[in-house]
């Protein structure tokens, strides 16, 4: 199985959610792969915000070793499940599309919510951080049939 996480920048949602979703399923020994990239291309080549990379390794996890991506159309091929950390990024995701197949793929990382970019706010990383491992816990269940 391939999952793509999407936020706007790739630095800070999608890379927790991409290295602790990829770190459980390597716990399990289920052979998927996860990985993340962004709406913008700001930060391309980049690795993670360093207080990403803090809040994961709080939670033991390393995501330091990632490095941002820009969103492409390919990905709608190669992914299984690409799920977005935002409105905004569903909205941007969706509008690239162009089958109702690729449509079906793409769904909000919390089914209902949003995860809020802690970006500007230094105190929201380890929230994020927690409820993002939270949903992960809740995706590998979901998924793994």
């Amino acid at each position: 199985m391939k999952i793509l996480m999407v936020c706007l920048g790739n630095i800070c949602r999608s890379p927790l959610a991409h290295g602790i979703l990829q770190h459980l399923a390597d716990q399990e020994n289920l052979g998927w792969q996860v990985h993340s990239a962004g709406t913008g291309n700001w930060h391309v080549g980049n690795p993670p915000d360093r207080r990403s990379v803090l809040a994961a390794r709080n939670l033991g996890y390393d995501i330091g070793a990632q490095r941002a991506r820009h969103f492409s159309t390919s990905f709608f091929n190669e992914y299984d499940h690409i799920l977005v950390m935002d409105k905004n990024n569903l909205r941007d995701v969706l509008q690239l599309t162009e089958t109702q197949e690729h449509r079906n793929k793409i769904k909000l990382f919390l089914i209902d919510d949003e995860v809020t970019d802690p970006y500007y706010d230094n105190d929201l990383f380890d929230p994020v951080s927690r409820q993002v491992e939270q949903r992960c816990k809740e995706i590998l269940e979901e998924l793994r049939g």
